[in-house]
């Protein structure tokens, strides 16, 4: 995936509790955020009509629905997700879920990333889901499966980007949530890295939420993060 600039590559989460809120976060920043994440928190809250908004003002829309079901069911959400104008989708990487969703998609602009494990999990939180691997092992295994069936990224920790573009070359998208900028608290996130960190292990896409939706001046917190992003780029 091509990406041209820091305001390409910046995707904004929405992860706020209405749409009025996510509407005055997208007022606030302006032309300086292109790019936004939209997932269940707001969906649920009546932001889904946001999608296809944002999309015809301009903006781009990360759609983070994390679908696993039956082939079926996949299938007709993803495109779904793709009749809205969500420019990314993510998939839980089980295999037949991505299928499910590579096939639906076809033909489509929309993008398909497949969450590989969640970056507040460690190894300790797979062992209590009942999994017999570490988390390295297993996102080894699902990233590549995404690449072998056809996926377009997939959305995995920073810590864990650079064995990732490793396998699977430079076309593909890696959509890193977990972004903290330096000094900034990590919340409920076990494995992040800074804005130029993650960049330089080979994300092509940094999810921000916190650090600026919750910045008292969030236009200067987001263009802080670009002018990081943007030395990172060169």
């Amino acid at each position: 995936m091509s990406v041209d600039s820091a305001r390409d590559r910046l995707i904004v989460a929405l992860d706020v509790t209405s749409r009025a809120e996510a509407e005055t976060i997208v007022e606030t920043l302006g032309d300086s955020v292109t790019f936004y994440k939209i997932g269940f928190q707001l969906a649920l809250a009546g932001g889904l009509p946001l999608v296809g908004e944002l999309a015809a003002s301009g903006k781009r829309v990360f759609l983070d629905m994390k679908m696993l079901d039956i082939s079926n069911t996949v299938e007709k959400g993803v495109e779904s997700a793709a009749e809205l104008g969500a420019s990314m989708l993510t998939i839980h990487a089980y295999p037949h879920a991505m299928r499910a969703a590579v096939k639906a998609a076809s033909g489509s602009a929309l993008t398909l990333l497949g969450v590989t494990v969640l970056t507040s999990l460690d190894d300790q939180d797979l062992t209590a889901s009942g999994y017999q691997t570490t988390i390295r092992d297993l996102v080894s295994l699902r990233v590549r499966q995404a690449r072998d069936i056809g996926m377009g990224g997939v959305v995995a920790s920073p810590a864990e980007a650079a064995e990732i573009r490793q396998v699977i070359g430079g076309d593909m998208a890696i959509v890193t949530p977990g972004i903290r900028p330096a000094g900034s608290d990590s919340g409920d996130q076990k494995r992040v890295a800074t804005p130029a960190g993650a960049l330089d292990a080979g994300a092509s896409h940094l999810v921000v939420g916190r650090p600026i939706t919750g910045a008292a001046d969030k236009r200067a917190a987001a263009q802080d993060i670009l002018a990081e992003m943007g030395a990172a780029i060169g």
